[in-house]
């Protein structure tokens, strides 16, 4: 191989490392000089950036029919960039699986423009498409749009968490700011709880509670449903990992701290690909979930305990 070329493809390699890294052209440019001793030209720069594109759309495509996925974890992030020198919030619906032996696996990441039914529908939609088969048990972020989609695509019998996060928020935000530090603490303490039955008393406690000190608050919390409590169907060990979305979030505070030197990505769909390349070249690792080691474990049936 001739010195130019092996110059060419260890600049390929740089480029695409250190830039989807964060950091600008102009320094990727200055260390590729100065490992090199040389300008490194435009159309070294455009090849390392087709070769990603080509990746990219070969993942999009890809077939999920082996993907052994016993957990999805689904969610819509707004991930905060800069498009046409412009500040912008892209809304990016994301899915990652938890294989049987616990390891999370990014299986799709879109740009839709919001989170409506049609928008969720078309994004599960694509999963089956290319062979998902249905999972197990699924965590979602609570909007009314996935649970609709959900329902249309894998049936009402679905073992479906919402996460208990944003249900806290959603709380908050029906409660005056005097009551947050009290309300919070009511809600850790049921969600929290060591045992089912613990959660189940909790629960019941804390809606006699707020009925009368703010109904907003009960309200919002019955408007959750037992979906909000799916996690005491799964053994104890797994309910940290499996009553929240974070896992999407974390991606989403990677993506920004990584991208934050970026001037302005060209156009929307630069940022999907961005956040899967950013797993691709292995500088965000997914680690196993809490609790994988029961996995195996057969989810337990519904139990009709009513709320008083």
């Amino acid at each position: 191989m001739h010195e130019r070329e092996r110059l060419t493809k260890k600049a390929e390699a740089l480029i695409a490392s250190v830039y989807l890294a964060g950091t600008n052209t102009r320094r990727v440019k200055r260390a590729l000089y100065g490992l090199f001793q040389r300008a490194v030209g435009k159309d070294v720069v455009s090849r390392a950036w087709r070769k990603v594109k080509v990746d990219w759309d070969a993942w999009c495509a890809r077939n999920l029919a082996d993907e052994d996925i016993v957990r999805l974890i689904l969610d819509g992030t707004v991930i905060k960039t800069r498009l046409d020198r412009k500040a912008t919030n892209i809304l990016a619906l994301a899915a990652i699986g938890v294989h049987r032996d616990g390891q999370k696996v990014l299986l799709s990441i879109m740009n839709m423009g919001g989170e409506s039914k049609a928008a969720w529908g078309q994004f599960l939609a694509d999963l089956d498409a290319r062979g998902l088969k249905r999972p197990e048990f699924v965590i979602i972020d609570g909007a009314p749009g996935l649970e609709a989609a959900l329902v249309a695509l894998w049936g009402e019998d679905l073992a479906v968490q919402r996460c208990t996060v944003h249900k806290h928020r959603n709380l908050l935000g029906h409660a005056p700011r005097t009551m947050h530090d009290e309300l919070t603490e009511d809600y850790r303490d049921m969600i929290y709880a060591d045992t089912a039955v613990e959660v189940e008393k909790r629960r019941k406690a804390f809606l006699r509670k707020w009925r009368l000190k703010c109904k907003a608050v009960a309200d919002s919390l019955e408007e959750a449903g037992d979906r909000l409590f799916t996690f005491k169907r799964l053994d104890p060990s797994q309910w940290k990992s499996a009553r929240t979305t974070n896992a999407i979030e974390r991606l989403n505070e990677e993506f920004r701290r990584r991208v934050k030197t970026q001037t302005v990505l060209p156009c929307a769909e630069t940022v999907p690909m961005l956040l899967w390349a950013l797993m691709a070249s292995g500088q965000i690792q997914m680690r196993k979930v809490d609790g994988w080691e029961t996995l195996d474990q057969p989810i337990e049936p519904i139990t009709l305990d009513l709320v008083a």
